[in-house]
């Protein structure tokens, strides 16, 4: 990077003083009053109420200074930036007398040595294509610009004939047509090849134009991106149409947003702001923060403490405020690190200190009521309606044990119950319940008025422990990374909540002395007995029976029991499709067929006899083998055993695989059964199989430890199950920089792996060290002969080509009893 960068200063150092010339011919012929008309044109539509004097400009790229003097002629404040020194040298000589009016600074275009918010205008002309990170650029003008501001950027597809044979072909069109019309060819004069030298380096020439760049200034948090593809026929002359007609100059433009306003709170884009966040006409103060970030986005409410001892939440809260990174927030997310701030900080548990009353029982609340009323009033209504998404943090109170789990808001709109539950998806933990009420608690008013809301639980006895925090952190931001509201990936998870509905809360009829004979997460069958209430004396005086089957959600942990208080909570699980292999299936099936060609290509490569004769070794002498494949794909492995004469079956869950399995098996003339089915439920009886075999599936199922049942139930006594795969929870997909460029993930594009990067974090099997995981996980089902080759990538994998996997495989081969 910094040897291209070298390279650029150097030769527009070179250039600086023809370029200056250029720019002198400008200044002396009718583009001077063209190019001054479009530019105090856009100034004026976008600032119509103030005065020049009153508008910064920053030009970056100046060059020799074309865009700063004719701004600084029309009376604005400018500021002109250049990466060479010669260049600026020679924009103050041809500025002359208007020199001393523009503040003159060397710099970088993608790190600027310039405040945030400094400047109302950003121009730039013939910059961007130039760049080696302009990606970072557009980063940088956007942080420089005061909210509301805006960037105007001039550029072209200067150099994508150098990747685009039609665009060749017009270029050296152009080139002709300059001779044949007389008129001066641009280029000459100037060191083409250096400067194609350079184009090739940097990677907007071989890149679409201008379709990256809106993507990318959208990306950065550009608001209203817009690009005028004809503004060269108010800008060019004919002479410049002749030179560059199949290579337009465009009008790039982009807003930054405006800052957040909360009651007495101001941030500007970019920024964080903590401190005390004042309600009710400052009666009511909470500690508070909010990052407002430079991007555009939805805003996030985060909530802790609405009972003050649950101490979990808190400690979330205050952790995501310290640990959440203001450059990759796209909108604004607000924590208010402790509802009820009175209670908390008097250690006086979780009601109103005054009043005694619970605050999660009050919203909307009243203005004029008790404490707790009046607190559940300015949330409510000065608070909520900031947000366009909530996420309230709970744990266990002082009495209270709980297995984690989330609550969505249900009794609202519908497309607000969507939502919210899309939410509770993200959060890792086993259970997931849906709140049927409107009112009394936050997050459900919040739902009501219209703003998606969960709650988590997790935590309890009044305690906390780091890696409770730690999780629940790690809830919130896979939420913001789902909204898109924070940059980043999304954190390896274990869970994926199911489903519990008719959820029963058991309280105790009077005082006594609590007795469990169950523990938080125990399944539950109908007419057990959960605890029981008795005296002093031991006698019963109230049992807790359950009413149907389910899970226990939560119960009283604390030897006395309060009439009217919680005993127990549980609920019934609803098992449901897992969504999970919908967005697994979709995704293939956007890959199949890539995936045919490639497993075309890979059948008759030198990569398939070292696959058979890594198979070979592990199977038994027999020759009538029936062997499962599962997760067949495109048939790779189903075609190389078929082709030896074994009777294979092939299963995939997503039916554009099996319909080009079949297709490749009859381009291979070779007979194999496929069938679209559940690698995880495969649908034939027990005891079918001789073998079992598998590569690169078992890392993408959600419930493998069930799948490896299955797959010994459907083996032979004495049957082999034989999986290659790799520990690819490590690796991230995402990253191709050391892959071949004819590699799949390379020509699949940047979204896809994204995709596919996104899918395996929601996947337990991701965040285990493997294959220790696998052998226990075997173990456990009194499998025999375990075997485990960590080396066979380093026999597969020989060229560094189309097929290279660079995250090493393992083999592991075991044997039914």
């Amino acid at each position: 990077m910094n040897n291209l960068k070298n390279e650029i200063h150097d030769y527009w150092t070179n250039r600086a003083r023809g370029y200056s010339e250029y720019n002198q011919q400008e200044m002396a012929d009718a583009r001077r009053t063209m190019w001054r008309d479009k530019l105090l044109s856009l100034l004026g539509n976008q600032f119509p109420e103030k005065e020049p004097k009153e508008i910064k400009i920053l030009d970056v790229g100046t060059g020799p200074g074309f865009f700063a003097i004719l701004l600084a002629e029309a009376g604005y404040q400018v500021t002109a930036v250049d990466y060479t020194e010669e260049m600026l040298k020679e924009a103050q000589s041809n500025a002359g007398g208007l020199a001393e009016c523009i503040v003159w600074k060397t710099g970088d275009a993608q790190a600027l040595d310039v405040e945030s918010n400094s400047f109302d205008a950003v121009v730039t002309r013939n910059v961007t294509w130039n760049l080696p990170r302009p990606d970072f650029a557009y980063k940088e003008w956007l942080r420089v610009l005061k909210p509301e501001g805006v960037l105007y950027n001039f550029d072209a597809d200067w150099y994508g004939h150098l990747y685009n044979e039609e665009k060749r072909s017009s270029y050296e069109k152009d080139r002709r047509q300059t001779e044949e019309q007389n008129v001066e060819d641009y280029y000459s004069g100037t060191d083409i090849e250096k400067m194609e030298e350079i184009a090739r380096q940097v990677p907007l020439s071989r890149l679409e134009r201008p379709k990256w760049d809106i993507e990318t200034m959208k990306k950065s948090g550009f608001l209203d991106v817009a690009c005028d593809e004809e503004v060269w026929k108010e800008v060019w002359t004919e002479e410049e149409i002749i030179n560059n007609s199949t290579s337009p100059i465009f009008l790039l433009t982009g807003r930054k947003r405006d800052a957040f306003h909360l009651k007495n709170i101001t941030v500007q884009p970019g920024k964080k702001w903590s401190g005390e966040l004042e309600l009710a006409n400052g009666d009511i103060r909470l500690p508070a923060t909010v990052l407002h970030g430079h991007g555009t986005g939805k805003t996030m409410l985060i909530t802790a403490g609405v009972h003050a001892g649950e101490y979990v939440g808190i400690q979330a809260a205050i952790e995501l405020s310290q640990k959440l990174k203001i450059e990759k927030v796209n909108g604004t997310i607000i924590i208010v690190k402790v509802m009820n701030r009175p209670a908390f900080e008097a250690r006086n548990g979780s009601m109103g200190l005054d009043d005694g009353k619970n605050l999660n029982r009050e919203f909307p609340g009243n203005p004029d009521g008790t404490e707790m009323e009046r607190l559940a009033w300015a949330i409510s209504q000065e608070l909520q309606p900031a947000a366009d998404y909530y996420i309230d943090l709970h744990s266990g109170d002082d009495y209270e044990k709980l297995i984690p789990y989330v609550y969505y808001a249900g009794a609202a709109a519908g497309e607000v119950v969507s939502l919210s539950r899309q939410m509770a998806e993200q959060v890792d933990v086993p259970y997931m319940v849906k709140s049927n009420v409107a009112s009394g608690g936050s997050y459900n008013y919040a739902a009501s008025q219209g703003i998606p809301s969960i709650l988590i639980e997790r935590g309890g006895m009044g305690d906390w422990t780091y890696e409770e925090v730690r999780s629940t952190r790690r809830d919130v931001r896979n939420i913001l990374c789902h909204l898109g509201i924070y940059q980043g990936l999304k954190d390896f998870r274990t869970y994926y909540p199911l489903d519990v509905a008719d959820v029963r809360y058991q309280d105790a009829e009077e005082n006594g002395l609590w007795y469990p004979f169950k523990k938080v997460g125990d399944m539950i069958q109908e007419g057990d007995i959960l605890g029981e209430v008795r005296d002093y004396e031991g006698n019963v005086k109230e049992v807790s029976v359950a009413e149907f089957d389910g899970v226990l959600l939560y119960q009283c942990g604390t030897l006395q029991v309060l009439g009217n208080g919680p005993m127990v909570t549980y609920g019934r699980i609803v098992s449901r499709y897992d969504e999970r292999k919908e967005r697994i299936v979709n995704y293939w099936e956007k890959r199949s067929d890539s995936f045919l060609v490639q497993k075309r290509q890979e059948l008759h490569s030198a990569m398939a006899e070292r696959w058979m004769r890594e198979i070979h070794a592990q199977l038994p002498e027999e020759k009538n083998l029936k062997i499962l494949d599962v997760g067949c794909g495109a048939g790779f492995f189903s075609i190389l055993l078929a082709k030896e004469g074994y009777q294979v079956t092939g299963i995939d869950l997503t039916p554009d695989m099996i319909k080009n399995a079949r297709l490749l098996a009859e381009e291979e003339k070779v007979s194999c059964e496929f069938q679209v089915m559940d690698a995880e439920n495969p649908e034939f009886p027990d005891e079918t199989f001789d073998v079992v075999i598998s590569r690169n599936l078992t890392w993408t199922l959600p419930h493998v430890q069930h799948a490896y049942q299955e797959w010994i139930r459907v083996l032979k006594k004495g049957g082999i199950l034989l999986n290659f795969d790799a520990n690819y929870g490590i690796t991230d997909f995402s990253n191709v920089a050391d892959l071949p460029e004819n590699h799949a993930h390379n020509i699949l594009g940047d979204d896809m792996m994204r995709e596919c990067e996104e899918i395996k974090r929601q996947l337990p099997i991701s965040s285990y060290s493997r294959p220790a995981w696998d052998l226990e996980t075997l173990g456990a089902l009194e499998l025999k002969e375990f075997k485990l080759d960590l080396g066979i990538s380093s026999r597969i994998y020989l060229e560094k080509d189309a097929f290279y996997n660079p995250t090493p495989l393992f083999m592991l081969r075991t044997t039914k009893k």
